[in-house]
């Protein structure tokens, strides 16, 4: 699969790393320019291109950058590439901790939503609420006890599916949460989030899950 990765922080690194390890043809790129991937690009083997170059003539494009960043990308980003692209978000807003004051999702948009709604095009919530260094490490082969689950929030049940296989791929069970108006369920600060959960214990973790945020995750 071509896959483009915009953000080159922990989880864009990791997934880097674990994508192209399992062969696939990954390009990264950063806010800084491709001259700055050096190192990652060697480690492993993926292609430092610039935002525009991520995206073009991709299967899946992973954006993974700071909240507050997703309206700082390229202007038109997505405006040539396919219908169909696969567009993962694995944004996490952090108000107090990074990100300051977006009105919309404080107003009860989802952070998915919110940037769906800045790139104009539909997203997959996934990967956000791994640590990083759980999603390099702890992958397991399908069927073992008490492997790792991922919950996997969309509106295109297509993309989607192919999102909950790379989910398997990188050695966890992908959990279906339902479209992105219910991916709240998994933001920061819901029982799902940084943690190890099994499948059932992800599902529980979702149902438990309550829409008010706390006020640590309030601006």
């Amino acid at each position: 699969m071509r896959i483009g990765i915009i953000g080159a922080g922990h989880i864009g690194g990791t997934l880097a790393r674990r994508f192209t390890a399992l062969g696939h043809d990954v390009s990264v790129a950063n806010s800084r320019g491709p001259e700055t991937l050096g190192d990652l690009a060697r480690e492993t083997g993926a292609k430092a291109v610039s935002a525009r170059e991520a995206v073009r003539d991709k299967d899946l494009v992973v954006v993974t950058i700071p909240e507050k960043n997703v309206p700082n990308l390229p202007a038109h980003l997505f405006d040539e590439a396919p219908k169909d692209l696969v567009i993962v978000d694995t944004c996490n807003y952090y108000p107090q901790q990074r990100d300051g004051r977006i009105a919309e999702i404080e107003n009860g948009l989802t952070e998915s939503g919110w940037v769906s709604k800045q790139l104009g095009r539909s997203v997959i919530k996934a990967f956000n609420n791994i640590y990083a260094a759980h999603l390099l490490t702890k992958g397991q082969a399908p069927g073992t006890p008490g492997r790792i689950a991922l919950p996997v929030s969309g509106d295109d049940p297509k993309a989607k599916a192919v999102v909950l296989r790379l989910v398997d791929e990188l050695g966890f069970d992908g959990i279906d949460a339902g479209g992105l108006d219910g991916s709240w369920r998994q933001q920061p600060g819901t029982p799902v989030y940084g943690t190890d959960h099994d499948a059932e214990g992800v599902r529980r973790a979702l149902s438990e899950a309550k829409p008010e945020r706390a006020p640590e995750w309030k601006a």
